[in-house]
């Protein structure tokens, strides 16, 4: 299209009579309208390449720039603005100058007053706020609140986030996403960078309660919060298989929020079982939802000796035979020792019943199961300091990952930062424990690799039964604001004093000393009185393994000595 020489090569506009002026000259618009045809863009679902553009728009990696430019050209007139977030401003104490002034001084003029209307109205505006890294001014956190985030919006993101090698965190409040959006917006974190381990998406109810696609085997999320999305027990059913079933295991996800949705006994059932097989899993908020008795006890039963069911123990003899038969293929045969060729020949010349070998198998993987999971537990066992404080239900605060750290982090490994790597060897200082208490969860990912299957840890024979370990490797649980009486308490009171038990003498042997099991048990605000004998043996048990209480202690402790 040829454009006269006093436009200086700027795109003209088309007037409202019809007619376009440009330097001078007139031109009709029916001259013109065979060159100049309206075209419409059309965004490509994400994953799908666009066709090769010589105008395409490479992101710079400056979420500001790349995002206005993206609205710009799909035809967006007015767009949200990404903006820093906002931080409260810290409490205004006033001094003994400004309140000896006259009231009438101390009166806002209306300018002020006005200035604060404008900003009340800025505040509720649609933004896109972020959290930048401090040194180099990089996207670390996005946060959108209360505005629809549309499948165009979502492509536009599809097309600036994946330049932004520091994004960790997502933030979605109440962005009306749907069950496409949402798939959509799935497919959008596979093409983020690998930094991105926390996804919240609150207040965003889906007819189908496809929540449980975020966790998916090849999912790289550690953080998940879904509170207030009226999740009811078939959304909690999804979770749960999501969570764990008998041939799949979600081994990424640390921490789980649940709050604030409808879940209950059926629900609460439904995640009880996902956590029978499930090891990565830290911290989990089932606070203000409708579980009852029945509900509880289906959680109390799996944090403590639970019995496998048949399919389980079948599962479980497969996975030791094969174990069995891969360590003899590994092993030359002349590094065997003389008890296992006597035994190998026994079971050529007169042969053994699979319960045989099963039994067998848990003996020679007894010790080293235990070790890899008590090594894990150690490295994992303080993670909740800074976690909630008042059991509201709200996720633990991660911390930032560093620079250094955040592209060495492999998929699923336990990440230690140098100060906070625990000593080994004896002697250990109180110095290095308190170190190891600030370890954040957002610092722990789950090692799939040295992960050791649930079926084959040692298991407990009674009565022709199969009694497995119950799950200790969940760190905290939260349970305010439900519906258990004293029935579910009595389970919860089981629970308190199994996880409270020291290591077994063998597993303390060759594993590091530490707290293993629950820490952390909130179940405030029942339908049971504070003073009910239960609880209060509940309370004596678990605040002793409490971080948060213990580093209240040492912080009056040091008050006390100060003064």
């Amino acid at each position: 299209m040829s454009v006269e020489s006093g436009t200086q090569g700027a795109s003209p506009r088309p007037t409202r009579s019809g007619i376009q002026k440009s330097s001078g000259t007139v031109t009709k618009k029916g001259d013109r309208a065979a060159k100049e045809k309206p075209t419409t863009t059309v965004l490509l679902p994400v994953g799908e390449e666009e066709p090769k553009n010589p105008e395409e728009y490479q992101c710079t990696g400056f979420l500001e720039t790349d995002f206005a430019e993206l609205c710009t050209r799909l035809g967006y007139a007015d767009f949200p603005k990404v903006v820093t977030r906002p931080r409260p401003h810290p409490t205004f104490v006033p001094s003994s100058s400004v309140s000896e002034k006259p009231v009438d001084d101390q009166r806002p003029s209306g300018s002020c007053s006005l200035n604060s209307l404008e900003s009340k109205y800025v505040f509720f505006r649609p933004t896109i706020q972020v959290e930048l890294e401090p040194e180099d001014k990089t996207v670390k956190e996005i946060y959108i609140r209360g505005w629809k985030v549309e499948e165009r919006i979502l492509g536009i993101f599809s097309k600036c986030l994946p330049s932004l090698n520091q994004l960790q965190s997502i933030n979605f409040w109440k962005v009306g996403l749907t069950d496409t959006t949402l798939a959509t917006f799935i497919a959008l974190l596979s093409l983020c960078s690998p930094t991105l381990r926390k996804v919240s998406l609150e207040a965003n109810p889906l007819p189908e309660q496809s929540y449980h696609k975020l966790m998916g085997l090849d999912s790289t999320i550690t953080h998940l919060s879904l509170r207030n999305n009226n999740i009811d027990d078939e959304g909690a059913r999804l979770l749960g298989q999501a969570l764990s079933t008998l041939h799949t295991c979600n081994r990424t996800l640390v921490s789980l929020n649940l709050g604030f949705n409808h879940i209950g006994d059926e629900g609460a059932g439904y995640i009880a079982d996902g956590l029978r097989l499930n090891r990565s899993l830290l911290w989990l908020s089932l606070a203000h939802n409708r579980i009852q008795d029945k509900g509880a006890l289906k959680l109390a039963e799996v944090l403590q000796p639970f019995e496998l069911t048949h399919t389980e123990v079948v599962e479980r003899r497969r996975l030791l035979l094969e174990k069995g038969t891969q360590e003899r293929l590994r092993s030359p045969s002349s590094s065997r020792h003389g008890e296992s060729k006597t035994e190998r020949e026994k079971i050529q010349l007169m042969g053994v019943s699979s319960v045989a070998l099963m039994d067998k198998a848990d003996k020679m993987m007894a010790v080293k199961t235990s070790k890899g999971l008590i090594k894990k537990k150690e490295k994992a066992a303080e993670v909740v300091k800074k976690e909630e404080k008042s059991g509201s239900g709200q996720s633990p605060i991660p911390g930032n990952l560093k620079k250094e750290e955040a592209p060495k982090t492999s998929k699923g490994k336990v990440t230690i930062p140098e100060q906070q790597k625990p000593t080994k060897g004896k002697g250990t200082k109180t110095g290095s424990k308190e170190k190891r208490s600030t370890l954040l969860e957002s610092e722990l990912i789950i090692e799939a690799t040295e992960m050791v299957n649930p079926l084959l840890e040692p298991v407990e024979h009674r009565d022709g039964k199969v009694f497995m370990p119950g799950n200790k490797v969940l760190l905290h649980l939260n349970l305010i604001r439900n519906r258990i009486t004293e029935v579910g308490l009595e389970g919860f009171l089981g629970v308190a004093r199994y996880q409270a038990q020291p290591q077994s003498s063998k597993a303390s042997k060759s594993a590091p000393k530490g707290p293993t099991g629950l820490l952390r048990l909130n179940l405030a605000k029942n339908n049971f009185s504070p003073q009910n004998p239960m609880y209060i043996m509940i309370q004596d048990l678990m605040l002793p393994r409490d971080p948060i209480s213990k580093a209240k202690h040492r912080e009056e402790e040091s008050t006390a000595s100060a003064t």
